[in-house]
């Protein structure tokens, strides 16, 4: 499976400004660069986390962020938090997904239950619930777009993490399922085609960085992996580059690839 290099900077006379943007995962070391970066770009910024308290501890320097509690395991608590946004905002512009985490180890034999139920229900099920509640936003907007982080894992999958790399897979497929039906819903559409204005992306990392890991490891090698900075950036950048060529692009994010 190729993987394409980062995109350099964009001619396109396009931005995050003014675009309301959910980052799911929100209150993770990911999610709060993300979230700074796009509010300091003029993004309004809903930030979306299962507990109350983290949320706010950690993105406590927003200035005008929208925090919100939400298991997004649950169809149910993800459909009411679409509608509620639809009524606020008039819909979301952008759907950041940085929910996961990993399991592994034991070989085939010892991917357990357990694990892949944890994959599952974060990696996976996450991903389903919000992308089918926010769908129809997305592909309303002028300028929808949305993304996940998955991993190298997924282009060479080791047996002891086996059940990451399925579920980074699939949630690979996933979007490109959303991508194709944002392309077939605009420019590809064989009725009044209109020109490509939501897009689906992967994201590609070895795995993520930030300066708290580096302090606590200040004699590990962490040269293959992305800052979380860079993904902020990265995300921000979304915005500025034409829908048409981004929708169904897979980005490598991984330093030097």
């Amino acid at each position: 499976m190729s993987t394409e290099p980062a995109a350099g900077p964009s001619t396109e006379s396009l931005s995050v400004r003014g675009r309301t943007v959910l980052v799911a995962g929100a209150g993770s070391p990911s999610g709060v660069a993300v979230c700074k970066a796009l509010e300091a770009a003029g993004a309004k910024v809903v930030a979306v986390g299962r507990d109350a308290a983290r949320l706010e501890n950690t993105l406590f320097s927003l200035f005008d962020a929208d925090l919100r509690t939400c298991d997004l395991s649950d169809p149910e608590e993800v459909s009411a938090l679409a509608s509620d946004l639809e009524e606020t905002y008039g819909g979301i512009d952008g759907l950041i997904h940085l929910v996961g985490g990993w399991r592994g180890g034991g070989g085939i034999t010892g991917q357990s239950d357990d694990d892949w139920d944890f994959l599952e229900t974060n990696i996976l099920r996450t991903l389903r619930n919000v992308s089918r509640s926010f769908y129809d936003q997305l592909a309303a907007s002028d300028d929808g777009r949305l993304a996940i982080v998955s991993s190298t894992a997924v282009d060479s999958p080791t047996a002891g993490g086996a059940g990451y790399a399925a579920a980074k897979a699939g949630a690979e497929a996933w979007v490109q399922a959303i991508a194709q039906g944002f392309r077939r819903a605009q420019s590809g559409a064989k009725e009044n085609p209109q020109p490509q204005h939501s897009a689906a992306v992967v994201l590609v990392v070895k795995a993520l960085v930030d300066d708290a890991m580096r302090t606590a490891e200040p004699d590990r090698n962490f040269s293959t992996y992305t800052d979380v900075q860079a993904l902020a950036d990265a995300v921000v950048g979304l915005f500025s580059e034409d829908a048409a060529q981004l929708n169904g692009r897979r980005i490598s994010l991984v330093p030097g690839a």
